[in-house]
């Protein structure tokens, strides 16, 4: 990644995608204070080209112009938004499928659209939100390879991928960071793709570092329109299970005396030098809230202790992506 503003980066980002109703409504001007204030602490912002159909990114664009502080944007491209392109269907497990594209030819004009959508002369850091099954995997990295030389991209990653894809990647072009769900409450990631990750020696960007809100300890009932409702972990018995595990990490936070979204950060951040948690709120007191996590540090005995209430696959529901 640029290295001068990767070196003032937090160890904290902000993950901008509910900023776009996925979660409940958020008016652009809420949103602007609170992208205001995400990069006026240092946090890596980060976005895609279909979060909102390009309306993300020219949020951003307009918190840059207001903030005085030298932002670190990330964005992804492959999902089809627009109605004149076309790509590979791919399931995802959340009850719909998706259109994503990495052609040569897609790759350039993603490119190019976001440096306009942003409004600046390098992206700092591209990813493929997800590979085209249609696409051989050595055009899309190629292509991103050549944003790079070209100056319009920094650094590149890779999204919901596959520790063999990752490896294959960075044989092409070095893979700077990978973006996989991680968390106390999915840590499937453990399996193959951090090994991959730490094997390359790679960032690894953690979304949904929360487990879609749920490792707060304040989600009860979804409204319909509830990004979430599409989520197996959050439907019916499979919920009601999820809750009871849960209580036994909320006790360890309240014996803390930190909140239950501040210890599944801190137990992230344990897990190795190299993690960037980007949990996203809708509450600019919850930036402050989650940037306090990096100050936590848990003892070797609350680490042994939140493996055995949740590890890998303990929580019920279908893994997604």
């Amino acid at each position: 990644m640029p290295g001068a503003k990767l070196n003032r980066i937090k160890n904290m980002g902000y993950g901008a995608m509910v900023l776009e109703g996925f979660y409940g409504n958020c008016d652009d001007s809420t949103a602007m204070e609170i992208l205001v204030h995400a990069i006026d602490n240092n946090m890596m912002i980060d976005t895609a080209d279909a979060y909102g159909s390009g309306h993300n990114e020219n949020l951003i664009r307009q918190a840059m112009e207001r903030s005085s502080s030298d932002a670190f944007v990330a964005t992804k491209f492959a999902i089809v938004f627009e109605e004149d392109q076309t790509g590979s269907e791919i399931s995802t497990g959340w009850g719909f499928p998706l259109t994503v594209n990495g052609t040569r030819a897609y790759v350039r004009r993603a490119v190019d659209n976001s440096l306009k959508r942003l409004g600046v002369e390098q992206i700092d850091l591209l990813y493929a939100h997800f590979l085209d099954p249609g696409t051989p995997l050595e055009e899309t990295i190629s292509a991103m390879a050549d944003a790079v030389r070209e100056g319009k991209v920094g650094k590149i990653g890779l999204s919901n991928v596959k520790g063999h894809e990752i490896a294959q990647a960075n044989l092409i072009h070095p893979v700077a960071a990978v973006q996989y769900e991680y968390s106390l409450f999915r840590r499937e990631a453990e399996r193959d793709i951090i090994p991959a990750v730490n094997g390359i020696g790679a960032k690894l960007v953690c979304w949904s570092p929360l487990g879609a809100g749920f490792l707060t300890g304040t989600v009860e009932k979804l409204d319909d329109g509830d990004f979430r409702n599409n989520n197996p972990r959050f439907q019916g018995e499979n919920f009601k299970s999820n809750a009871q595990r849960l209580e036994g990490i909320m006790e360890i936070a309240s014996s803390l005396k930190v909140t239950p979204a501040q210890l599944a950060l801190a137990w992230l951040l344990a897990q190795g030098d190299n993690i960037i948690p980007i949990p996203g709120t809708r509450n600019k007191s919850r930036i402050d809230e989650n940037l306090a996590a990096l100050d936590i540090r848990l003892s070797t005995e609350t680490l042994r202790e939140l493996d055995s209430i949740a590890p890998v696959g303990a929580f019920e529901g279908a893994t997604l992506v």
